[in-house]
């Protein structure tokens, strides 16, 4: 049942953001950007963690789950460290999945011959 929720709730946000692309004029860029400040809007007043203990990666693994882990980051170091944490909870969060981003950016640039633009 876990696969299930998991394929419903990310399948629902991808749908959401394929309607954005093909019924507004809003750029990529912007869609992405509209769904991390939803996943840190929601993250932060509680909404998001219960569709996170339902869906599982289904919730986390699409951009609004990067924007409740830099939210949950945050909380986490406020309770902890007081008002220093909010500086410093969401990057301490996300850290690890930010070194991956570059480590295997990297490893395709330098495996892959990038495409000349024309």
């Amino acid at each position: 049942m876990e696969y299930l929720w998991a394929f419903v709730v990310g399948g629902l946000l991808c749908v959401v953001g394929q309607l954005l692309i093909d019924y507004t004029k809003l750029t990529t860029a912007r869609i992405l950007t509209l769904f991390a400040v939803l996943g840190v809007i929601l993250g932060a007043v509680g909404v998001y963690t219960p569709l996170v203990e339902l869906a599982g990666a289904g919730a986390t693994v699409p951009l609004t789950g990067f924007g409740y882990l830099l939210a949950e980051g945050v909380k986490t170091a406020v309770a902890e460290q007081g008002l220093l944490g909010a500086l410093t909870g969401g990057l301490t969060a996300a850290s690890g999945g930010i070194a991956a981003v570059i480590i295997f950016a990297l490893l395709a640039g330098v495996i892959f011959k990038p495409a000349d633009r024309q």
